[in-house]
């Protein structure tokens, strides 16, 4: 597995090695060892796997009370997978990491607690999977509004200007007005 580092530097990039040939693929997707020296040492309590339609934007969301880390990769499609420093203490509050992921590039992405996650499918679907550090919990869930100016994410919409969202993350918060982690 390669590690690599992005903008922000609890944010990683995972590349697996893969082994293919005529007959298909083989790729290792997690060691907890590797994991536990180059990201940090972590629990993953739950998986999840979601399939969006070409255009869907999920996102951007969080948890301040079980905050949830996220190992997130696409196993079928591409998206463009967005995270964003809601940590007040952290010199890389309110930066972001945007990274393309796909069943091809195979890469991963390690979105730590204390970041807002969102992502955006750029192909005609997309399988999205993830591992998650704690559960999932709606009642601590907060939703930071995609197209917010302060965080000037560039999303790959190509001619669709307006995204299909869900009713949560069209009434998201304004970075300025979000709750953040201290």
């Amino acid at each position: 597995m390669k590690y690599i580092e992005t903008a922000i530097p609890d944010v990683k990039i995972l590349e697996p090695k893969v082994f293919g040939d005529e007959r298909g693929f083989f790729m290792e997707t997690f060691r907890v060892d590797e994991f536990s020296q180059q990201c940090a040492e972590r629990v993953f309590v739950q998986d999840n796997h979601s399939k969006s339609a070409q255009g869907i934007l999920r996102g951007l969301h969080y948890q301040l009370t079980q905050a949830q880390g996220k190992l997130v990769r696409v196993v079928s499609g591409e998206v463009y997978d967005v995270a964003v420093d809601m940590r007040q203490s952290s010199a890389t509050f309110g930066q972001h990491v945007g990274v393309v992921l796909s069943a091809e590039n195979k890469r991963m992405l390690w979105v730590p607690e204390g970041f807002a996650h969102g992502f955006y499918v750029i192909s005609e679907s997309a399988e999205f999977v993830y591992k998650c550090t704690d559960y999932y919990a709606p009642e601590h869930e907060a939703s930071l509004l995609w197209s917010d100016p302060v965080l000037n994410i560039q999303w790959p919409l190509g001619n669709n200007n307006s995204p299909s969202l869900s009713a949560k993350d069209q009434e998201g918060q304004l970075f300025k007005d979000a709750p953040y982690f201290d």
